[in-house]
């Protein structure tokens, strides 16, 4: 079963939506993030990725950073910008953009669920990278983001939800990157049960996007467990804030890659080298692969076809057939020395809504040495893969648009 907990969201007033709204913390550099409040001082950017708010000398693990995030939650509060809803409720949370629509409900899930391996998750964290949000969480008092979780389509929760996004909502603004963002509250118990009751005939959720912060819940969950002698099971801890939805909602788009140098070679050496697992075309005028096992290159102005020879996948198992494995296993690796792509500094990754213009620009002006498109996986691999217990190599999948932060925050303490 899934669990689905309504909860007292801490959001903005109508007037202050689209100024609070944020990229999630993990979008954005410092100094992005500093331009963004430099124009809007009410952007939850200050809690959620609070050292844009310090000094540059304080590094983003000091402690005074997560201080500053609790700090400006709670002055936003006293403010007026934000508020906490009175009853529990569950919302509804759409996005429309250029490329794509999407609508799931905001709730509360279980900590023990995911501790149980019923919420499934598909990719490996960072130790660094989940301190991180441990910190920022427990000092908070808060989970500042969205977890993106999937579910298998369930007709009864499809017509509830397109039944209540067809009513006025409580927000609707659109952000300067052209996303319009609709909210509703569903406070009515009646409906808010019928979600539950339907949720919980759900077998799984699959954490789409937004690791880090269910592992960094389930961590701040465990220590408030440990220090509460009085601990009872029904404390707020012991849930985490999400968005779920079907996943004939969903579309997985490609992650591309850039790499700073060639290992030393030059381009015909590098051309040979590749020549041994991939069929190489030159010449390749769209630039992003049509199907799988087809990636574009763009390497000294011109852009280039590879297709993977059968035999370095044919017989390989459902991780091994991925696109971005067959890249890293058969090129990445053994070609460009770049053995694990989360730690490496020479690699980098380039999220698909931003296109093949950026990939090209990255070589051509910001020092890159050759940039890879490719297919993105699909909604039932990843499935398949979580049920299967088994793990997708790192920055698989990227969704698109992001959901934003500070339109409904969960306070733990």
């Amino acid at each position: 079963m899934a669990l689905v907990v309504p909860f007292r969201a801490v959001r903005p007033h109508r007037k202050y939506a689209g100024e609070v709204a944020s990229f999630p913390y993990d979008v954005l550099d410092r100094e992005e993030g500093r331009a963004i409040i430099r124009d809007n001082p009410l952007n939850f950017l200050r809690v959620e990725k609070s050292e844009i708010d310090v000094p540059d000398e304080i590094r983003d693990d000091d402690p005074r950073v997560f201080a500053r995030a609790r700090e400006n939650l709670r002055n936003f509060m006293k403010e007026g910008i934000l508020f906490q809803d009175e009853k529990p409720c569950l919302y509804v949370y759409k996005q429309k953009a250029a490329h794509r629509e999407q609508y799931g409900l905001v709730g509360c899930v279980s900590v023990a669920e995911y501790e149980a391996g019923l919420i499934k998750k598909h990719e490996l964290t960072r130790i660094d990278k989940e301190n991180e949000r441990v910190n920022h969480i427990a000092t908070a008092g808060a989970q500042t983001g969205l977890v993106f979780l999937l579910y298998r389509s369930r007709d009864a929760i499809d017509r509830i939800l397109s039944g209540i996004v067809k009513g006025p909502p409580e927000y609707d603004f659109t952000t300067s990157d052209g996303v319009n963002h609709t909210a509703w509250v569903i406070s009515a118990s009646g409906t808010i049960e019928a979600l539950q009751q339907e949720f919980s005939k759900v077998e799984s959720l699959y954490i789409a996007d937004g690791h880090h912060r269910a592992a960094s819940a389930a961590a701040v969950a465990r220590m408030r467990r440990k220090k509460n002698p009085a601990h009872s099971g029904t404390e707020e801890y012991n849930t985490f804030v999400a968005t779920l939805f079907s996943h004939e909602q969903l579309k997985i788009l490609d992650y591309n890659r850039v790499v700073k140098d060639l290992q030393g070679m030059n381009g015909q050496e590098f051309l040979d080298r590749i020549g041994e697992t991939f069929a190489v075309t030159p010449g390749f005028s769209k630039r992003s692969p049509s199907g799988p096992r087809q990636f574009g290159m763009y390497l000294r102005g011109t852009w280039y076809r590879l297709d993977a020879k059968p035999e370095i996948y044919e017989k390989a198992d459902l991780i091994g057939k991925l696109d971005v494995s067959i890249l890293q296993d058969q090129l990445l690796g053994p070609v460009l020395g770049i053995k694990d792509p989360r730690t490496d500094d020479r690699i980098k990754f380039i999220g698909g809504i931003r296109g093949m213009d950026e990939l090209e620009r990255m070589v051509d002006q910001r020092g890159y040495a050759v940039a890879f498109s490719l297919y993105p996986p699909g909604i039932d691999e990843l499935v398949e893969i979580a049920d299967a217990g088994m793990i997708m190599p790192p920055k698989s999948t990227w969704f698109e648009p992001k959901l934003r932060s500070g339109l409904f925050v969960h306070l733990i303490d």
